[in-house]
């Protein structure tokens, strides 16, 4: 057995802190929104449920941080995982659309997002393919095809539902897992450069896109202001009139009907309102030192498995939180994705929380490499040292 150190409280404390800092700022961003969608009923609607989404996720979290990561190794877990991923994409056709976008899977009094899942389904995949075939990483026909057709089949099916946001952290995902497994530069040019047309071809070739794309350069603009530009015009009124301090929680007033979603994409220009230039950068700091444990677990991992597998968590958690900070600081186009442990929404909070789990599990096994007959530490203690230097040498008998 594996000798388990101790379990990265760090990195724990700054993922659960985060989510349930996002648990109160979806409070205050929801409150009134809250009352009018229930009649003056309550403000704690949007509040109760992400509390609760934040607590089963962070059970799951701690659960997860007690299984194994060799466990998501197996042949049947990785192949029925990217099943039922793809599975659950192909469903959210059958659904009807919600602001022109088919993303859920609904059940009665609930609804699941199968996207998010495909976070997590394609660094266990990439891990697991790259890691058996670590002999062939270079080889195209090998390697680079193959993970390239699920990272088709995957982004393919998120990018008509519409979700470009979506895809674009699963292409940082898939960059950043193959890079680290030693592939060919000239695969990872050719990877990046398909990508990019691919992308520069989305936008050019849908109408509310390339409307977005212009707004973008002018969002505040007299025609941008009141069309494509609205949301992030109002985000950096928002964040604008935070200053330094903010204007004192749960006193923003873009919130108040004027920003759209302000408890979910753009719950960050609520935070840059209420906490000022202090809470944004306290935020951007929380996502710097997660980037630091997080990378810390992957590269100490014991294993190429686990290495790459933290790698993919890691990278898919942070483009996510880079992308959409960009989002509403007016840096890239506006483009729905939300700010991971913050935002509201019950997939994304438990699906995330769960992908950190695998994290603190791999960071307990940091320190240790694995052999065919066992794990053996790399760092023997003082007196383990002691012990094998008393150890008389074997004479070992030689044929005449």
């Amino acid at each position: 057995m594996a000798k388990k150190l101790r379990i990265d409280w760090f990195l724990f404390a700054v993922a659960a802190g985060l989510a349930l800092f996002g648990s109160v700022m979806v409070y205050s961003a929801s409150a009134m929104i809250s009352l009018k969608e229930t009649g003056g009923q309550t403000q704690y609607a949007y509040f109760y449920k992400q509390f609760i989404f934040t607590l089963v996720g962070l059970g799951v979290m701690y659960a997860t941080s007690r299984i194994h990561y060799r466990w998501y190794q197996q042949k049947w877990f990785v192949y029925g995982f990217l099943t039922i991923t793809l599975i659950l994409l192909l469903a959210v056709f059958g659904f009807p659309a919600i602001n022109g976008a088919h993303r859920w899977v609904r059940f009665p009094g609930m609804s699941f997002q199968p996207s998010e899942l495909a976070k997590l389904a394609l660094p266990v995949f990439l891990a697991y393919f790259l890691t058996k075939n670590e002999d062939l990483v270079g080889d195209f026909r090998e390697t680079v095809l193959p993970c390239a057709m699920i990272l088709a089949f995957l982004g393919g099916l998120i990018f008509f539902e519409p979700d470009l946001g979506t895809l674009i952290v699963l292409c940082g995902i898939f960059v950043s897992v193959y890079f680290s497994a030693g592939a060919k530069l000239l695969h990872i040019a050719t990877a990046v450069l398909i990508l990019f047309s691919v992308g520069a071809a989305a936008i050019v070739f849908a109408p509310w896109r390339m409307r977005r794309l212009m707004a973008f350069l002018e969002p505040c603009s007299e025609e941008n202001r009141i069309s494509a530009g609205y949301q992030v015009c109002q985000s950096l009124m928002g964040i604008g009139s935070g200053g330094i301090f903010g204007e004192g929680f749960a006193h923003g007033q873009q919130k108040l009907f004027y920003l759209p979603y302000p408890y979910s994409d753009f719950i960050f220009a609520n935070i840059g309102e209420e906490l000022g230039l202090v809470g944004t950068l306290a935020i951007v700091a929380a996502f710097l030192i997660l980037l630091w444990r997080g990378t810390r677990a992957a590269l100490l991992a014991p294993d190429r498995f686990g290495m790459l597998l933290g790698i993919g968590i890691i990278t898919g958690i942070i483009v996510q939180a880079l992308f959409n900070i960009s989002v509403v600081i007016s840096i890239l186009p506006a483009k729905g994705i939300p700010l991971p442990f913050i935002s509201y929404g019950g997939s994304s909070i438990i699906i995330t929380l769960f992908a950190v789990g695998i994290l603190l599990n791999i960071s307990q096994h940091a320190g240790f490499v694995s052999f065919e007959k066992g794990i053996h530490a790399t760092k023997t203690s003082r007196k383990t040292r002691k012990k094998l230097k008393k150890r008389k040498p074997v004479k070992r008998r030689t044929r005449r």
